[in-house]
């Protein structure tokens, strides 16, 4: 077989199908170099591009938080595309809202200096470990979010700049004492009632409903009785977690491992940093002097007080924090690491200006022993056999459940892993595992549902693997009338019976009306527009709409979600001299009036400028 497609691919036919084939990938890669400015931008706002590179991270970083928030259901979601270019679409128009947002603050000369920006990292609670600015943790962040020192200046001075045009609009915004107090006034506002109830179960006996009513019903109603698509399938689940609890790990290997890896269990030496910076036209000269009294005798802590630009620092005697070699950039390193305990460095120049440091305490490399870290190296081995193993075994799933594609027990013997079976699901409520976005695509493909054949191996998560295959499909259609039936009898029961109560609270609201009160009703004292946790939320709100016209009661109707018939008499509005929660109210006041303000001043830029879209940007 080899030998005839070597053959065939000399042919002439052969070649003329590579020609065009080459010739493709030629044009496309001209048209890529042509076209790659188009294609990089997302839009361009006033002359200003929004780059699809800064778009796609800001759009993962959307899918992030709304997947830490939603979790598993967010995935869901992801898995319809419509969702995803409107979620993508959003995004695109905040990016859109903050460039004109800092287009007018350029605008409009507002700046942000770099002392400002310093102050304003060293609060950021993502640098700070117990309540202090630790350096550490700042080089770890930036490490893991792929910034730089200077990039994260320059984002700041944007956001910061931004933020300064944000206050001063938000800042004008507020609310008088007495709207606050009228305002409260109504939300604590109480009403006193009564009501009396005409239950619709009372009429239900002796209702008869034909099969002409029935059969109208389900043929006016068909959206009402549609059944969603539904699989069940059987599968085998492949997981290192699973994998990991069964491997083994002797005492030799543990003990391979520790003495192999020593320098992962080692603390590295750290030292306690202080500091003095310096900056301004003069920095060199007052560090010159600064050192000058600490050469002299005086202390470090009390020069860096008195001297230190570094205002943050400065107040507790210029400590940083402990310090690891490589935290800092290279001209602090080398100063701090050259020091003897409590040594003091030459005044040296770096990106912040100029420095003096004291190493105020050493503390020397250290190996944690064998017995403190024996778990967590079987963890890690268990682990590692398990990964090990995993993409062996995956392999061997992927073979054998592609070579027998009508049969996973095969695949199952293979591998060690038992067939499981799921109940009949629909897309929107499938069972775990298979309620992974991936895994039902697969589970109602074509592939699965109409060629009857295994699935292709599905990545549910990193080191989690399965594959499925149909047991038994039910497609999306209208339920069969007998099946819905009954539902369609006990709905029309229930309607007529509503029915027939009405006529009776009618008759029942005239007569009240009319000034004679019910046999029976139940008192209501004071209801706030919460409600009472024994009363319908329905009633509670008919109760709030209904208004006191003049002397006497006001008497209205309304029907309840169950079918009942509640006739109410609004008695009384009692509304408080003394109200609670202003402050809280008038915060929540502000932020609307706020939120409101910022939406105004978007729109309003948005109608000035010339915004262009990128055909796909959002696909």
């Amino acid at each position: 077989m080899l030998e005839k497609i070597r053959e065939g691919s000399q042919g002439p036919v052969a070649k003329i199908i590579l020609g065009a084939v080459i010739l493709s990938f030629a044009l496309t890669g001209v048209y890529s170099y042509l076209g790659s400015n188009a294609e990089q931008m997302a839009a361009e706002v006033n002359g200003e591009e929004i780059s699809r590179y800064d778009l796609d991270q800001a759009f993962q970083n959307e899918q992030q938080r709304m997947r830490s928030q939603l979790g598993e259901m967010f995935d869901t979601l992801a898995a319809d595309s419509q969702y995803l270019a409107g979620l993508r679409q959003s995004v695109l128009d905040r990016m859109i809202a903050e460039r004109l947002m800092d287009q007018k603050a350029e605008a409009m000369g507002l700046r942000v200096s770099d002392d400002q920006i310093r102050q304003a990292i060293a609060q950021m609670p993502e640098f700070q470990v117990d309540g202090r600015f630790d350096n550490d943790r700042y080089q770890a962040v930036l490490r893991q979010s792929g910034l730089t020192g200077n990039r994260l200046r320059d984002i700041l001075r944007r956001d910061m700049a931004r933020q300064q045009l944000l206050v001063g609009l938000m800042g004008s915004e507020f609310t008088t004492e007495q709207e606050v107090y009228q305002l409260a006034q109504l939300q604590q506002q109480t009403r006193d009632a009564r009501y009396a109830l005409v239950s619709a179960a009372d009429f239900q006996q002796g209702i008869s409903v034909d099969e002409a009513a029935v059969e109208a019903f389900y043929q006016e109603n068909p959206t009402r009785f549609i059944q969603p698509e539904q699989v069940k399938v059987e599968y085998i689940e492949l997981s290192v977690a699973d994998l990991a609890g069964t491997q083994e790990v002797s005492e030799q290997e543990l003990q391979e491992y520790y003495n192999g890896q020593s320098a992962q269990f080692t603390q590295p030496e750290r030292r306690l940093a202080a500091h003095m910076l310096f900056e301004g036209d003069d920095a060199q000269a007052r560090a010159d002097e600064a050192l000058a009294r600490v050469r002299a005798g005086e202390a470090f802590a009390d020069v860096a007080r008195e001297a230190s630009d570094d205002s943050f620092t400065a107040e507790n005697g210029g400590e940083l924090d402990w310090m690891t070699p490589g935290a800092m950039d290279v001209a602090f390193d080398e100063a701090l690491f050259g020091l003897e305990e409590g040594g003091v460095s030459d005044v040296f120049a770096s990106d912040f200006g100029y420095q003096i440091v004291q190493a105020k305490a050493v503390e020397a490399a250290t190996v944690l022993p064998f017995a403190e870290v024996k778990d967590n190296i079987a963890a890690t081995l268990q682990s590692d056999k398990a990964q090990r193993e995993f993409y062996a075994l995956q392999q061997t799933l992927a073979d054998v459940s592609f070579e027998v594609p009508d049969s996973l027990q095969e695949a199952a013997d293979a591998v060690g892993l038992e067939v499981k079976t799921s109940p009949l699901f629909e897309r929107g409520l499938a069972p775990a595992p298979l309620n992974h976005p991936r895994a039902l695509a697969a589970a109602f493909s074509d592939q699965v549902l109409l060629d009857q054949m295994n699935s292709d191996l599905v990545e549910i998560d990193n080191g989690h693997m399965l594959v499925l295959r149909v047991l038994e499909h039910v497609e999306e259609g209208t339920q069969p009338l007998a099946d819905v039936r009954d539902q369609i009898v006990e709905r029309l029961t229930i309607d007529q019976a509503s029915e027939q109560a009405q006529s009776q609270a009618d008759a029942l609201l005239n007569a009240w009306q009319g000034g004679e009160a019910p046999a029976e009703v139940i008192e209501l004292d004071a209801v706030g527009r919460m409600g009472q946790a024994e009363l319908d939320p329905a009633l509670t709100q008919q109760l709030f709409k209904m208004a006191l016209t003049g002397e006497g009661s006001t008497i209205e109707s309304v029907r309840l979600p169950s079918g009942d018939i509640a006739v109410v008499a609004l008695d009384a509005i009692h509304t408080p001299e003394a109200v609670d929660g202003e402050e809280l109210l008038k915060s929540r006041l502000s932020q609307q009036m706020s939120e409101a303000s910022y939406q105004a001043l978007i729109d309003s830029l948005r109608a000035d400028a010339k915004i262009l879209y990128q055909a796909g940007a959002v696909q």
